[in-house]
């Protein structure tokens, strides 16, 4: 009874959003303008697939307190990501001229990860993920207005074949990272 009460409770600790994608579900397509160490370039899912599974992480905002955490967090973790096969990709709201700066930020990305602007929010509701309007008079932590929506921060990882092999939500940003590397891992042992 104990060991069903502990694994009911983990799993509630690791659900996403009631209505975002499931495991097993296929992940949406996209393509997008991202940013990797200051640098714009096309970024496609479809691409990225072909070289192993994708974590696809979508956070509210580039420069606020827990998305400055999972950034930097997924950035010193990138090699672990890499060793299991996986690569990843952040999305936002973000415009690409934030992103350009976020993406190259020693102390968040630091280079090593890219991040997709989902400017018109249409990737984030595509995973069913929820969309809000940003406050009037919001600012980032370096004191700039932060112009545009949020979508809630969750992680799914895709298989090659497309598929939404974990989903990992309503952790803080730092736990979100953990769970996402054991998924990928866990995903790299299997095979």
């Amino acid at each position: 009874m104990k060991s069903l009460l502990a694994a009911a409770l983990a799993a509630s600790i690791a659900l996403p959003a009631a209505a975002a994608l499931k495991e097993g579900d296929s992940a949406p397509e996209f393509k997008a303008q991202a940013s990797q160490a200051g640098k714009v370039f096309g970024y496609s899912l479809k691409d990225a697939l072909k070289k192993g599974p994708v974590v696809v992480y979508f956070y509210p905002s580039a420069y606020t307190g827990g998305c400055n955490v999972q950034a930097h967090a997924f950035a010193v973790n990138q090699e672990k990501f890499a060793a299991a096969g996986a690569s990843i990709v952040g999305v936002s709201l973000d415009s690409i001229a934030r992103l350009n700066d976020f993406s190259a930020d020693p102390e968040y990305c630091a280079g090593k990860i890219a991040v997709a602007s989902d400017a018109d929010g249409r990737i984030a509701k595509a995973y069913d993920l929820t969309v809000k309007d940003a406050a009037p008079g919001r600012k980032d932590t370096r004191g700039k207005d932060i112009d545009h929506g949020f979508a809630e921060r969750t992680t799914f990882i895709v298989t090659p074949n497309g598929k939404v092999a974990a989903v990992v939500g309503g952790l803080a940003p730092g736990a979100n990272v953990e769970q996402a590397l054991q998924a990928v891992q866990k995903l790299a042992a299997a095979k």
